[in-house]
């Protein structure tokens, strides 16, 4: 299987092409890397049509075979890592480490959740009565992924649906379709017809799928905005939802941390992925006694990442990854600049460049009112903001639409744990940061989402909970 072209479709088990087709742009360099199947609704319906078919025998195969699947998909992924990686550099734009750290967090969650089952549960066994409770799979899923973790998060998808028993139609992102077709590809070795197409394509493709009578679900990450769309345009059948949404996650500094060794850990909580990242600390809270040692030493750190083309070793950070994007990060660039707040760092982007490159930037105590604390820049621009009172701090850590993920720092273990349970969140991480698990529910609260994803809360997503009853008189009937 060839990497670097012959981009197509996965329909009912089978590769296809479009007459219509759109370019994949390599963000670190403005270029397009190769043309893309754009689908259209005619082919939805069939690729629908044919997740439909196959989900009856799918879902009665044995659960022990739907595992070694998943686990297949697995192997087949680790043997191809090295041109996952290249290819995921080059359309996503991360360097070589984030390639890594996402190829190979995907065959571990392969695998990870193809262990995993849902047992039935026996409410009661007695001489005259039975109670079971089921977990039945819902049908045919369809999974929207975005582009910022276009394999990872495509799989916390497609494992869960295929283990349990669904069908599944997967749409990646139209800016970063590449990975995800080859995947597609990849599992029709080990997968039957129609357990698992791909489609690429534009937002309209988004909108057929989200409201396709014969989907039953819809698992999706993206921005709140976009899930509330999706929300609505599933209601006509009352498909069953995950929604994995934004978020404007606080980080918690408290008095007592060493600013030296705690700046690295923050810079990569705010800045992993260019901070593309939906958990991304995106609102740094420093304690006034340190708030100028931290500050100054996560820019001297900050100095040390290089920003650049991903395939350069040496890059820390990559690019923006799309022209939306990147106009969109501008904007707060642009507002910092017109209410005058201080940068430490960064705050100029040079534009002549080719790629969309924007430096690493912190702004030093912008107003709590401001729009880069208030919202969602998704790019690699800090507000470090400054607290003394730590009831106030919690207040404005929570004061916010978004409930994804936080994070609290501090050697005061009990008031670490304190503060941390307090914070309206899915995900708290004290004294650490992005550590998650195929084991671990991770879910938003508020309009950071519905339902979850990972372990085995996630798996029951993709399942009805079905209880059977049964009246063991003999003279019942």
């Amino acid at each position: 299987m060839r990497f670097d072209s012959d981009y197509v479709l996965t329909v009912d088990g089978k590769p296809e092409t479009t007459a219509a087709t759109a370019g994949a742009i390599n963000p670190a360099t403005g270029e397009t890397i190769a043309q893309v199947p754009v689908t259209d609704r005619a082919t939805v319906d069939r690729a629908v049509a044919a997740a439909r078919a196959a989900f009856p025998a799918w879902a009665a195969t044995p659960l022990a075979e739907r595992q070694a699947a998943v686990t297949a998909l697995a192997d087949r992924l680790e043997a191809h890592a090295e041109e996952f990686m290249e290819l995921l550099t080059r359309e996503q734009g991360k360097p070589r480490a984030g390639a890594e750290w996402e190829v190979l967090g995907s065959v571990i969650w392969l695998r990870e959740i193809a262990k995993q089952s849902l047992p039935d549960e026996v409410i009661e066994d007695t001489d005259t009565r039975w109670v079971v409770t089921r977990y039945t799979p819902l049908g045919v899923v369809g999974g929207i992924t975005p582009w910022n973790f276009p394999i990872l998060l495509a799989v916390w998808k497609i494992a869960p649906a295929l283990v349990s028993g669904n069908t599944i139609v997967v749409k990646p992102s139209p800016f970063t379709p590449l990975c995800t077709l080859k995947l597609g590809e990849l599992a029709q070795e080990v997968l039957p017809p129609g357990v698992f197409s791909v489609l690429s394509g534009d937002d309209e493709l988004g909108e057929w799928i989200t409201s396709h009578p014969g989907i039953d679900k819809i698992a999706f990450t993206g921005s709140t905005e976009t899930g509330k769309a999706v929300m609505r345009s599933a209601a006509g059948n009352l498909k069953r939802l995950t929604l994995e949404l934004g978020g404007n996650d606080p980080a918690i500094v408290l008095p007592d941390v060493d600013p030296k060794k705690v700046a690295p850990q923050l810079f990569w909580a705010a800045f992993q992925n260019n901070a593309q990242f939906c958990n991304a600390a995106k609102r740094l809270y420093i304690h006034d006694d340190i708030y100028d040692a931290v500050r100054d030493e996560l820019v001297a750190y900050a100095r040390t990442v290089k920003v650049g083309d991903g395939t350069d070793p040496d890059t820390g950070l990559g690019p923006i990854q799309n022209k939306p994007q990147f106009d969109k990060v501008k904007e707060y660039f642009d507002d910092c600049k017109a209410n005058g707040y201080t940068f430490a760092l960064g705050g100029e982007i040079d534009e002549s460049q080719p790629g969309w490159f924007v430096p690493v930037t912190i702004v030093d105590n912008p107003p709590e009112d401001s729009r880069l604390v208030r919202e969602e820049p998704f790019g690699p621009i800090l507000p470090l903001v400054r607290w003394s009172d730590e009831e106030d701090v919690i207040a404005r850590a929570n004061d916010t639409e978004w409930g994804l993920g936080a994070s609290v720092w501090g050697r005061d273990l009990p008031r670490v744990e304190r503060i941390g349970r307090r914070i309206d969140a899915g995900t708290v991480w004290l004294n650490a940061v992005h550590q998650y698990s195929p084991a671990q529910a991770f879910g938003g609260h508020k309009q950071s989402g519905i339902g979850c994803e990972n372990s085995l809360h996630g798996l029951m997503e993709y399942t009805n909970w079905q209880t059977i009853t049964l009246n063991k008189a003999p003279d019942a009937v």
